[in-house]
């Protein structure tokens, strides 16, 4: 079997990571996406986040229609920085007899070389890269041709419907007020309003 492992803050989760979920499942042949919110994502450090519990709570609503997502708590569970490797490794030994795919975008493919043993992600692990026409797309196709020339990285490009979303957009609209319906699901907004994040 196939399973896409999803990392990233998700803060809050909204409709462009979910299009990006489901496109993975469909272009991909995955059986399902593992999203993992990140406790200390190592680039964001010295950014202040809803807490975890909350973070986890927004991903599971999601989780609860789809019966292609379900949510980890992994990185949440432990108090070191969120290291990519060590996830796909614990991810790994929970699946040992399925094939593991990291999904993540074009900006992540072109720096992925730089990532925190970056040898072992890249020789132990196949990757889907939801990228958007014209996007960059000599740079990733370089890319590609390159990680598979030296590591032998199984990498499967996917055309993703991606939207024009932030998390940092949304967190920005909320602070000020405004609706942010067209951006995230209605159960996440509700969540968020009854529990007064993001203020």
């Amino acid at each position: 079997m196939k399973i896409g492992i999803f990392g990233g803050t998700f803060d809050p989760v909204h409709l462009g990571h979910i299009s990006l979920a489901e496109d993975a499942c469909e272009q991909a042949g995955l059986k399902e996406v593992i999203m993992v919110p990140a406790r200390i994502q190592p680039f964001k450090q010295d950014k202040h986040t809803a807490s975890g519990h909350d973070r986890l709570r927004m991903l599971a609503l999601e989780a609860e229609w789809n019966d292609r997502i379900t949510v980890s708590s992994y990185e949440l569970d432990n108090e070191s920085v969120s290291y990519t490797y060590l996830t796909l490794r614990a991810m790994q030994e929970r699946h040992p007899d399925d094939e593991l795919y990291f999904i993540c975008g074009a900006d992540s493919l072109l720096k992925i070389h730089t990532w925190m043993h970056a040898d072992e992600l890249l020789t132990s692990y196949s990757y889907i890269i939801g990228a958007r026409p014209g996007y960059k797309e000599q740079e990733v196709q370089e890319q590609i041709q390159r990680l598979h020339d030296t590591y032998g990285t199984n990498i499967v490009l996917i055309n993703n419907k991606q939207m024009d979303i932030s998390s940092t957009e949304i967190r920005d609209r909320l602070a000020a007020g405004q609706s942010v319906s067209d951006l995230i699901s209605p159960k996440v907004e509700r969540y968020i309003k009854e529990h007064e994040l993001y203020r």
